[in-house]
C-alpha cells in the first residue's frame, strides 16, 4: 500500500517531466528557429519554429495544471481536484481575453 507521502511524491515526479518535455522542446524549436533565422532571414521557416517554441513554452504551465487535474482526480482529491479546476478556468479566461484583445 502506497503512503500519500509516495502519492505525492510520484505526482511531483510526472510534473517535473513535464516541465522538462515542455522546455526541452521548446528551447529545441526556439534554438533550431533562430539558427534558421540567421541562414535564411526571408524564410517562413523560422518564424514557424520561433512561434512555436513560444507556443509550447506558454502551454508548459497549463498542461501542469492539466496533469494536476487529472492525477488529483485518480487519487479522489476533491478539494484540489475543484481548487485546479479554478486555476485552469482562471488561466483559460486570461488567455481568451489576451488573444481577443491585440
Amino acid at each position: 500500500m502506497t503512503t500519500s507521502t509516495d502519492t505525492l511524491l510520484g505526482l511531483e515526479h510526472r510534473l517535473g517531466r513535464v516541465f522538462v518535455a515542455g522546455l526541452t522542446i521548446s528551447a529545441s524549436a526556439l534554438s533550431i528557429g533562430l539558427a534558421a533565422y540567421l541562414l535564411l532571414p526571408d524564410s517562413r521557416l523560422p518564424t514557424l519554429l520561433l512561434n512555436g517554441g513560444l507556443a509550447v513554452l506558454m502551454a508548459t504551465p497549463l498542461l501542469r495544471v492539466v496533469v494536476s487535474i487529472v492525477e488529483y482526480f485518480r487519487l479522489r482529491d476533491w478539494f484540489f481536484v475543484i481548487t485546479t479546476i479554478a486555476v485552469l478556468a482562471e488561466l483559460m479566461v486570461t488567455m481568451i481575453y489576451a488573444l481577443t484583445r491585440r
